[in-house]
């Protein structure tokens, strides 16, 4: 139960975070839990939760002058993390995919939320590397998914760099520029929550599509 109200604080307001492990940890290894927990979001098939945008907008603030993280050293650590996840997660996926969706253990590997990831490839094709990156819970599924169907790993690489700087990059200037803003610093619990949902939105959006749609199919 712990661990669980440690990601529920952690999603609530990750500023607070940032600021102990930046106190605790000092100038260096404070990088280190970052690190951890955006590797672990995009990794990971298991940890789709994770706050990934939220942590990223939250770090940029503490990335501008006088906050604590330099911010061409934190870009570089979490594309690395966001890159290598990815990285993992697909040959997760191509070694031991099939044998983890047939164990049935994994619930979070739901049938629509394959469907709906699935349907971006057909889509996007290997655009979907990089347009998946901005969809929470769909971005933890997509390398998994692409190993799974044996994409080209090269050409995986490459759209898993692009996707993963963006990624990374937008968020995290996002925070830089704007988390010093009266507004924000006085809202920010309101601002997180805010981004979470609208990150959301496109995610949820699809997954009613699939369903909905695959219900329509049914009854026609």
């Amino acid at each position: 139960m712990e661990i669980i109200q440690f990601f529920i604080d952690l999603l609530r307001d990750p500023r607070e975070f940032i600021a102990g492990w930046i106190t605790t940890l000092g100038p260096i290894w404070v990088y280190t839990p970052l690190f951890i927990i955006i590797f672990i979001e995009t990794g990971l098939v298991l940890t789709p939760f994770l706050p990934g945008d939220s942590l990223l907008f939250a770090a940029g603030v503490f990335a501008a002058p006088g906050g604590g993280l330099n911010l061409a050293a934190f870009l570089i650590i979490m594309c690395s993390a966001a890159i290598l996840g990815n990285t993992s997660n697909y040959w997760i996926g191509r070694k031991l995919g099939q044998v983890i969706i047939d164990s049935g253990r994994v619930k979070v590997l739901t049938p629509e939320r394959l469907q709906k990831t699935q349907g971006f490839f057909d889509k996007y094709g290997l655009l979907a590397v990089v347009v998946t990156r901005f969809f929470p819970i769909i971005r933890t599924f997509a390398p998994f998914i692409a190993g799974l169907g044996r994409m080209h790993f090269g050409k995986f690489t490459l759209y898993n760099v692009i996707g993963g700087v963006l990624w990374v990059t937008i968020f995290t200037l996002l925070g830089y520029f704007f988390g010093g803003i009266p507004f924000v610093k006085d809202n920010f619990e309101l601002v997180i929550i805010a981004i979470v949902v609208i990150s959301f939105i496109p995610t949820v959006y699809g997954i009613l599509r699939v369903r909905f749609g695959k219900k329509d199919a049914d009854s026609s």
